[in-house]
């Protein structure tokens, strides 16, 4: 029974669907609309796909052809790193192996092409952009890569910097990046981390060498940019298997959005990390919980950690972290020269750093001026800092309307400074608002060095009717005076006889400076040669390329064999005879303004 009214329900359905099938569509329009449009024409015949029907009469899609086989002959398994390898990769290394990692950052529109990388033009005070485009790259190549530290001469720094940051094009025989490596790594070693940064910040990060990306992230690190350094990091050509270039791809990650797995990679770094190191990854995870969630607490503990290193002393000031006074007591070069560069830092943490970066030529006189400025102005804020007493007495040297009580103020500003040269560029447009007179005849040495520190030659000049002659004044104005002169055999025999320095050692600067700037006569140059048992003639391999370049008026190469010839950290390393050639060299080749200033500064440091 049921299986009768199991076939009548079929059979129902059956026919339903044969009757729905043939009853014609039924129009609901009128009339009019009625009439049957015009057949459109024949489209063209094309092949219709096969179909194949089924017994049901569904149309059944064919099956896809079989892929052609793929050639493996070229693949090594050996390449292919396990499961083990995987897990333990960095989001950076995975990134890398997978070839996800981006190549470029900015459009190819806004690309820049690797020629005449710089940052000062030619109009701007840089040196020529074809200078160095036909010399040989071994010479560009040794005098730059000796270049390993700071110079003696503060104004041998500055004309450093100037040739190292102007745009230059690469010299015959080397690549523009391995020239951009060379300067970019002088200026580091020079102190001058902003301009290294702005010099690899002028290239495309796509572009970076390995060493370049070194040299930039010493740069970044050296300003405290730690962020600033995520391009080279990230789109960079980096070999760099150090904790630090780990660290440092933890923080890019994190800043990059990846916060999560920037953690995990700190915290597996952290994990394989000695003790005495564990600091510098608690301050990178510190840094990049910046940019996550900023969930996770950090604890930084300083007590175990070792000597403090200019990578922590980066990231604490990048981050307001306060560093033991231990640890601060006996800060580097390099890190008080950081230190005065780092805008994060208060007026009185930059002042500590500040007479050495004036002294060695990294902040100009104005730049010292305003710190010192701007701790006077934040007095109240400042509360005991022992820089205060500098600063007012600084706004003193300025404002007061007695001469006798700004100069007063300025041997104040002067006295108790570990770098008294330093003081001296601070001083430097204070000294030239004193009138010149012979009641100040025994200031007048000092406030000439002062003025001429900053390149005030003409303000100097107006002491010339004031000093005595023989004394460091008329020594100093001898040696710095545009207009030139010639000194006689017995203003020279006034000044030795007076000399009381060790080994007459500002007689020996004075003749030597006097003779590369051709004020002094032959005759005078051999009778106090052999009187100070001297011999400016005497070659060496260093005298007789700069000699050379002088020859061809190449400038550029003169200024980095000359910051070749200036290296140390005290004048004691600096002989007469290396003077003398600097002086004249540079003084050939049309920069006779600065080698008037690196003559007069010798005499005063000497």
């Amino acid at each position: 029974m049921k299986r009768g009214y199991w076939l009548a329900g079929a059979a129902l359905v059956i026919s339903s669907s044969v009757v729905v099938a043939q009853r014609a569509p039924e129009s609901i329009l009128p009339g009019a609309a009625n009439t049957p449009a015009p057949a459109p024409a024949p489209a063209p015949a094309t092949p219709a796909p096969t179909e194949t029907p089924s017994a049901s009469g569904e149309v059944v899609q064919p099956l896809p052809s079989a892929p052609a086989p793929v050639d493996t002959s070229g693949v090594s398994l050996g390449d292919i790193p396990s499961v083990e390898e995987l897990e333990s990769m960095t989001a950076a290394e995975l990134d890398e192996a997978l070839g996800l990692r981006p190549r470029y950052d900015i459009p190819p529109a806004a690309r820049r092409a690797t020629a005449e990388i710089g940052i000062i033009a030619p109009d701007e005070g840089g040196l020529p952009t074809g200078s160095l485009a036909r010399q040989p790259a071994s010479i560009v190549r040794a005098a730059l890569g000796g270049v390993q530290g700071p110079m003696v001469s503060r104004w041998g720094h500055i004309l450093m910097r100037r040739a190292l940051a102007s745009r230059l094009d690469a010299p015959q025989g080397m690549g523009p990046v391995e020239f951009a490596t060379l300067r970019a790594r002088a200026l580091n070693s020079m102190g001058e981390y902003a301009a290294a940064r702005a010099l690899v910040q002028d290239i495309d990060t796509a572009n970076y060498s390995p060493a370049l990306t070194r040299a930039a992230i010493d740069a970044y690190v050296g300003t405290s940019d730690i962020a600033g350094a995520c391009p080279a990091v990230r789109l960079g050509k980096g070999d760099d298997d150090t904790p630090r270039w780990a660290m440092l791809e933890g923080i890019c990650a994190a800043f990059a959005g990846e916060a999560q797995r920037a953690q995990n990679d700190l915290r597996r770094l952290l994990s394989r990390t000695e003790e005495d190191a564990r600091l510098d990854v608690l301050l990178a995870q510190r840094y990049a919980g910046a940019a996550g969630d900023g969930r996770r607490a950090v604890t930084i503990e300083w007590e175990g950690s070792g000597d403090l290193t200019p990578w922590r002393f980066a990231m604490a000031n990048a981050l307001g972290e306060p560093i033991p006074e231990d640890l601060t007591d006996d800060l580097d070069r390099s890190m008080l020269i950081s230190s005065a560069l780092t805008p994060a830092l208060s007026a009185g943490q930059r002042i500590r750093g500040a007479d050495v970066a004036a002294a060695s030529g990294v902040l100009s006189a104005r730049a010292i001026v305003d710190l010192y400025s701007l701790l006077y102005a934040e007095r109240e804020q400042a509360g005991e800092d022992p820089a205060l007493p500098v600063a007012s007495r600084l706004r003193s040297a300025y404002v007061d309307p007695s001469p006798a009580e700004r100069i007063a103020a300025i041997r104040d500003v002067w006295g108790g400074s570990d770098d008294e040269y330093g003081r001296y560029v601070l001083t430097a447009y204070a000294a030239a608002r004193v009138t010149p007179s012979a009641d100040f005849e025994d200031d007048a040495g000092p406030l000439i060095a002062s003025m001429l520190t900053a390149g005030l030659d003409r303000d100097a000049m107006r002491w010339a009717d004031a000093v005595e002659e023989g004394s460091l004044g008329w020594a100093l104005l001898a040696l710095a005076n545009p207009q030139g002169g010639t000194v006689t055999d017995g203003q020279l025999d006034s000044f030795f006889d007076a000399d009381e320095s060790a080994r007459s050692r500002k007689s020996r600067m004075l003749l030597a400076g006097l003779a590369g700037l051709g004020r002094v006569g032959q005759d005078e140059i051999s009778e106090y040669s052999d009187r100070l048992e001297m011999n400016f003639t005497a070659p060496t391999r260093w005298t007789r390329m700069i000699d050379k370049a002088a020859e061809v008026e190449n400038g550029a190469l003169v200024a980095y064999l000359a910051g070749l010839g200036m290296q140390g950290t005290s004048w004691d390393q600096m002989t007469a005879r290396h003077l003398y050639h600097i002086v004249s060299a540079l003084n050939a080749v049309g920069m006779e303004a600065e080698a008037r200033m690196i003559a007069a500064e010798a005499v005063a440091r000497a």
